[in-house]
């Protein structure tokens, strides 16, 4: 996901955080991470028949809910389902759970899956999984959907071993382990599913279970775009926007991030958002930016927030509004997004789009420092040094800008020198002291 980051403005001393639409950042995969995507099943119709007698009718049924009419699809498949066909009993769940000609029930989409997956139905088992990894109907439990996962996967559901793969890449409900992960969507892309293939694709993009090797990650990418996967036209995306494993190519990677935003992927309508804000591979456009940026944003997409909240506060695309900046900055704060947390710290430490409030900004920055964002354990440094929303402490500010400069970050170097000439040789040592408790305690 491209990713706007602030940067430092330019002061006389210490200095603080501004958002700015400044383009990718630096270092790591902060700014268009390859992840690996998280196929649950679809719920669709079978076309497998258990019971040839009733053939008539269940393709009847089949006919009316390809056409939409789900009511007469009802019809025909209910009896069928009572009668103990494990192809009706799936359906009559799929139309349940997607509330397609009844009323929408987990509760009894979940009934109708356990009766046919009970019965080895593969795509019920499948669907079962689904309803414990996701909690509808049923409480949360993965260890269970690992269980039906499994049965279908052995039965040769790619669908199912695509999630198995990826229970065991999350560890979830299993012990979490790459390379079981990779037998299973290695089985599952041999059938040709596209999600394996993305799935492959991001595991050689990143070296996990395998070595790492982008041309392989575009290979697996490509066959799971050309197969319309907007997460694997995304990927592919990105590999052509960062240059890896082909040549670098922004028009190209404009192209993929389009054909995935067109499906209403929020990662790639934030990727496109970007190249847009940045006019990379196209014109620059700031009110093309704000429109996917927004709708990347109104799916609840923290980086899209962020970066929308970017717009408002510089006024580019839309009018200037810091209280709007504010808001969109909160909502991606509030799913954990440090980068966000950071600058809406900013923005209540200087009292743009909200009352002045140095104990909230120092809140935020907290959180953001607590994830190791460098620029949030700088701004803490600031606070300490200045007395903001803390009392004024020496040794603490030494500390926040000394776990800062250890990630390289150069307005550190000052801060933290500027500090030390204001302490004794034994504060100093009991600053540096507390840098290396925090690591510790942080697990860095």
């Amino acid at each position: 996901m491209l990713q706007l980051i602030p940067k430092a403005t330019p002061s006389a001393g210490l200095q603080s955080v501004w958002p700015q639409p400044l383009g990718l950042p630096a270092t790591g995969t902060a700014a268009i991470p390859i992840r690996l995507k998280r196929l649950l099943p679809a719920f669709a119709i079978l076309v497998l028949l258990a019971m040839p007698a009733a053939a008539q009718d269940f393709e009847t049924g089949l006919q009316a809910a390809q056409r939409g009419d789900y009511a007469a699809a009802l019809r025909e498949w209910r009896p069928l389902a009572d009668q103990g066909d494990a192809v009706a009993q799936n359906n009559l769940g799929v139309m349940y759970a997607e509330g397609e000609g009844v009323p929408q029930d987990d509760v009894l989409a979940l009934r109708w899956f356990r009766l046919a997956a009970e019965q080895g139905n593969a795509k019920a088992q499948s669907n079962l999984g689904f309803t414990y990894a996701e909690g509808r109907g049923v409480a949360q439990d993965d260890a269970e959907a690992v269980r039906w996962y499994r049965l279908a996967a052995d039965q040769g559901y790619a669908e199912a071993q695509v999630d198995l793969g990826v229970m065991y890449r999350e560890g979830r409900g299993v012990a979490q382990d790459d390379a079981e992960a990779l037998r299973w969507f290695r089985l599952a892309a041999n059938q040709g599913a596209a999600a394996a293939q993305a799935n492959l694709g991001a595991m050689y993009a990143e070296g996990q279970g395998v070595a790492q090797d982008d041309a392989e990650a575009v290979r697996r990418f490509r066959l799971a775009a050309d197969q319309g996967d907007a997460a694997a036209q995304n990927s592919l995306g990105v590999m052509y926007a960062k240059g890896r494993g082909v040549p670098q190519d922004f028009a190209e990677a404009v192209r993929w991030f389009r054909l995935a935003a067109d499906q209403g992927n929020a990662k790639a309508q934030s990727n496109l958002g970007f190249m847009y804000a940045e006019g990379r591979g196209v014109a620059q456009d700031f009110a093309e930016a704000v429109r996917w940026y927004r709708l990347a944003a109104d799916q609840g997409y923290a980086e899209a927030q962020f970066n929308l909240g970017v717009m408002y506060g510089e006024g580019r695309g839309v009018a200037q509004d810091f209280a709007e900046a504010v808001r969109w900055n909160r909502l991606a704060a509030d799913q954990g997004n440090a980068v966000a947390q950071t600058n809406l710290g900013v923005r209540y430490a200087e009292g743009q789009g909200v009352a002045q409030d140095f104990a909230e900004a120092v809140r935020w920055f907290r959180l953001a420092a607590d994830q190791g964002y460098a620029e949030a354990l700088f701004n803490l440094g600031v606070m300490y040094a200045k007395g903001r929303g803390v009392p004024q402490d020496d040794v603490l500010a030494h500390m926040w800008f000394n776990l800062a400069a250890a990630q390289g970050y150069e307005n550190a170097v000052k801060g933290r020198d500027l500090a030390a000439g204001q302490m004794t040789p034994a504060e100093v040592a009991e600053a540096r002291s507390l840098a290396r408790a925090w690591l510790t305690e942080h697990g860095q």
